[in-house]
């Protein structure tokens, strides 16, 4: 499997097949059957599943109280470069045994950072070069590559909205390079997330200027992504706090109505987080119904938090509540691609074993199957839908459709009940027939 003689990083582990709802092997699947056609296409086009490079092969396990933990033997001290170049191996060994088709990075997850900008740029050539060739032996595809404006302390003040204009001018030239080789690798997409794009201090932030500086900067991106001829789609991933006190992507909302202030809705959709979505203080159904409704639903990153800690856990997900709640809305709107499911999450600082990554995976791709499958027999049974219909049942009158139609106005309205007197009383919301209708899918 690796394109050297470097041993197997998961030698005891067999490539995971789908053994079905019975099966007692905790590394097969139960419910992700990749050829299996939902509303006449398969679950691997419906789903698109990504790992997330930098969680599942960078990840130590550290955490603001502790020290790393995670045991990874293929781990290698010396040449830092040397050890990146290794470590595609192990990627894409790990990505062939699972069965995903798509990876996801950050340009400084796949290669060190050099000590000058060129030797920055020089290592990711290099590391792109093997990963170029892993995906043509393997088959495994870039979802969407991005650049990570946030660690270095360079970006202590932001990016894009940095109070420095030559950090804008790193990070302009470190997007570029992110995009070329996104590019040369084929990638779908490329995703912007502002990891530091917001303040922490009114009184020391000049809030538009910042704002106007994102919105140039993704523009640059726009124009440039045009002059190399980059065809992949642009994301922008909401998140509201964390690492600063108010980011200016802070939700869908907020997101959307930036990009059509500035003239940049035809170029960028949206990749929304779960966990982003409950530091919002959303559901991650309203994100992806408010992006849907919108026309900006592009991808979205797969985990959740954890209610009882207020910040971003990035765990997997499990609950078969929120998959179904999740591929409901996205069967509605039609997919995800090019977009896709991309695992941003994480193993537990306690399951530091290299076979966690395996249990982690494969318990989120059988939750995220079973809500593909309930979300469609819902969608062909549609007492859901029927009910939902009844409820707005008042819209399909003639004074309802007058009003849509904009034929009414305050007066006519106005004459309309004068003459009724009073509105003809509401029909009960039955919130908990609802409630109960959706478990007798589960």
């Amino acid at each position: 499997m690796p394109v050297d003689s470097q041993p197997q990083a998961f030698p005891d582990i067999a490539p995971i097949r789908y053994e079905g709802p019975t099966t007692k092997n905790m590394l097969a699947f139960r419910h992700y059957d990749a050829d299996a056609l939902v509303e006449g296409r398969s679950m691997r086009d419906h789903l698109r599943f990504a790992v997330s490079y930098w969680h599942t092969f960078r990840g130590t396990g550290s955490d603001p109280f502790g020290a790393p933990t995670m045991l990874r033997p293929w781990e290698q001290a010396g040449d830092p470069l040397a050890a990146a170049i290794a470590r595609t191996n192990v990627a894409f060994e790990f990505m062939e045994k699972l069965g995903v088709g798509f990876y996801c990075f950050h340009d400084r997850d796949v290669a060190p950072e050099g000590v000058t900008l060129a030797e920055s740029n020089k290592n990711l050539d290099a590391v792109a070069a093997v990963l170029k060739r892993h995906q043509d032996r393997s088959g495994i595809q870039l979802l969407w590559g991005t650049a990570n404006l946030f660690s270095h302390p360079r970006y202590v003040h932001g990016a894009a909205t940095t109070c420095n204009a030559e950090v804008f001018a790193f990070a302009a030239a470190q997007v570029k390079k992110a995009l070329e080789v996104t590019q040369h690798l084929g990638g779908a997409g490329y995703v912007f997330w502002g990891g530091r794009e917001g303040y922490q201090c009114l009184w020391n932030t000049d809030m538009k200027r910042e704002i106007d500086h994102l919105a140039r900067f993704m523009q640059m991106a726009v124009d440039y992504a045009k002059e190399i001829g980059f065809m992949g789609q642009f994301y922008f991933e909401p998140k509201p706090r964390e690492p600063t006190k108010h980011q200016y992507d802070f939700d869908c909302a907020a997101c959307i109505n930036f990009l059509r202030t500035y003239g940049l809705e035809k170029h960028v959709k949206m990749n929304i987080e779960t966990n982003h979505a409950t530091l919002a203080g959303h559901e991650m159904q309203h994100e992806l119904e408010y992006a849907g409704m919108q026309g900006f639903l592009g991808s979205i990153d797969a985990n959740t938090g954890d209610t009882l800690v207020g910040w971003d856990t990035d765990q997997f997900p499990t609950s078969i509540y929120l998959t179904t709640q999740i591929m409901y809305t996205i069967l509605k709107y039609g997919g995800l691609a090019p977009g896709g499911v991309n695992f941003d999450a994480k193993v537990r600082r306690e399951s530091f074993e290299p076979v966690d990554l395996f249990y982690a995976h494969i318990g989120g791709m059988d939750a995220f199957a079973r809500g593909l499958k309930i979300a469609a027999a819902m969608r062909a049974d549609g007492a859901m839908q029927r009910l939902l219909e009844d409820r707005y049942a008042s819209w399909s009158s003639p004074l309802g459709k007058k009003i849509d139609s904009g034929a009414e106005t305050f007066r006519s309205l106005e004459a309309a009940m004068l003459a009724k007197g009073e509105a003809q009383g509401c029909g009960s919301g039955r919130q908990e027939l609802f409630e109960n209708l959706l478990n007798t899918y589960l």
